[in-house]
């Protein structure tokens, strides 16, 4: 991009030739529950997600970010620079670190096991759980009525049988701050064995495991990040890790996936903790922050998402890998039917607050953008039950799985157009950075016609009963999640 001669104007060019010297470690903690209103979360036993070891680029700006009031089912006027018709691919910045394509070439060293360890002190990165994400940027100032003090806490939203089930089970199957510290000191680890190998590279942690939508029992999904002025083949250092892993003594049961979006599988030793490793894929780290941002919009969401996904996992139609709906797939179709209602749930996040979600931004600036926006405070104050039979509805009676396409991004159901992206395709749900369909999974028409009989008979029962145990064993489901401790 740049000639090698050169470096872009405005950044430094290096001493050594090859890597910037090492940024000072800046740590972001992920509760974005410093604010007032809907965004604080009372209910027992709260998760607390760790701060995490990002190292973004020292910043030459000292301008803050503009004011943005508080929403309230409002709409935030877009940013005139922004495009409707961005680029659908993302590039990583190649200006910042070689091709590592190959393992560095260093000079010789006395031999040592690949997870030696250091003589250096290591830097915990599961520090701080008690401090709270927050921006002093923001002054809050409701648009609408405010919401009573009462709905700031979850069990506001639970005062019927089937709303009472569902907080229930999710406060049982909810993800641990002991079950992200598990997975994190795994994360930290294996970063300072991968960088014998590729000096430069990054592991983050992304999916379930930190947009707070994960529960007990969730694997944990992982992004290694390798800048250079040309990609790196992900099938070749997926090879190469997995044999390096081999001498691992914390690591068994190495697999390499030849998918779409390459991964190396591989489990914790004696554990029944399962990672997935991808090259390159940094449209998971975006969108692990969207929708991060989503869940701790309303003190609804967390608990919806993880009855639906229980429901459709308990009815075998939550698993891409058969043919049915991906994990991911079924998170955007709740929050659009949330963002749907007459009184929405939820906004748009990416449409009314566009600089906050930018495609183009540098990967390691991407958790900056979530604390620049306010809390929303929505009209709707239908109960976890009403809204999950509402949910049952929508996709059973009222959606047109033919002609519509469901968007999280413009926060309303497109038309189907004829482009090869959503043409022949039983379900069409959009991926809100890249814009494809993250619902291709479901290629057959019986597997289609079986997801779609599942919605129906689960809302016709639900409807009458208003009981989730007729649509869901609670207790067997309480059971098998506790079984992870």
């Amino acid at each position: 991009m740049y000639p090698r001669s050169a470096a872009p104007r405005g950044r430094p060019a290096y001493s050594n030739g090859l890597y910037p010297p090492p940024p000072v470690t800046r740590c972001y903690d992920y509760n974005h529950q410093s604010l007032g209103g809907v965004n604080s979360f009372h209910v027992p036993e709260l998760q607390r997600l760790p701060p995490y070891e990002w190292n973004p680029p020292r910043s030459t700006s000292n301008v803050p970010p503009p004011h943005t009031p508080t929403m309230t089912n409002g709409r935030k006027r877009q940013n005139i620079e922004y495009s409707p018709h961005m680029v659908k691919r993302q590039r990583l910045d190649s200006v910042s670190h070689p091709l590592l394509g190959s393992p560095v070439i260093q000079a010789p060293s006395p031999p040592r096991h690949l997870e030696q360890v250091r003589a250096e002190s290591s830097r915990s990165s599961i520090t701080s759980y008690e401090r709270s994400y927050s921006s002093p940027h923001f002054d809050i100032h409701p648009q609408g009525p405010a919401v009573p003090e009462s709905f700031n806490s979850l069990q506001a939203y639970a005062k019927d049988k089937l709303s009472h089930q569902m907080v229930e089970l999710f406060e049982a199957c909810q993800q641990q701050s002991s079950d992200l510290e598990r997975k994190e000191r795994c994360r930290a680890r294996l970063q300072r064995d991968i960088q014998d190998i590729y000096a430069v590279a990054r592991l983050y942690l992304t999916g379930s495991s930190m947009n707070g939508l994960g529960c007990r029992s969730s694997d944990a999904d992982l992004c290694l990040v390798i800048k250079g002025t040309k990609r790196p083949d992900p099938i070749f250092v997926l090879s190469h890790l997995q044999r390096a892993f081999r001498s691992l003594s914390y690591v068994e049961r190495t697999q390499l996936i030849r998918a779409k979006v390459p991964i190396l599988r591989f489990r914790e030793r004696g554990s029944d903790l399962e990672f997935d490793l991808n090259i390159n894929n940094t449209v998971g780290i975006r969108n692990t922050f969207l929708l991060r941002s989503y869940a701790y919009a309303d003190l609804r969401i967390r608990p919806m998402i993880l009855v639906i996904k229980k429901w459709a996992r308990h009815n075998q139609i939550n698993d891409a890998s058969k043919g049915t709906l991906s994990s991911y797939t079924l998170v955007l179709m709740v929050l659009h039917y949330l963002q749907t209602l007459k009184d929405p749930v939820l906004p748009s996040l990416q449409r009314d607050y566009p600089e906050c979600f930018n495609p183009f931004v540098d990967i390691d600036m991407v958790p900056e953008g979530p604390k620049r926006v306010p809390p929303y405070v929505s009209r709707n104050q239908s109960s976890l039950g009403e809204l999950l039979v509402g949910f049952l509805r929508y996709y059973a009676t009222e959606f047109r799985w033919d002609k519509q396409v469901i968007s999280v991004r413009e926060a309303r159901a497109l038309p189907k157009t004829n482009s090869h992206e959503w043409t022949n395709k039983y379900i069409c749900v959009e991926e809100p950075f890249e814009r494809n369909n993250v619902a291709r999974a479901v290629h057959e028409k019986m597997k289609f016609d079986a997801i779609k009989a599942e919605f129906a008979e689960s809302y016709r029962i639900l409807k009458d009963r208003k009981d989730l145990n007729s649509i869901l064993p609670v207790r067997a489901v309480i059971n098998k999640e506790s079984s992870r401790r």
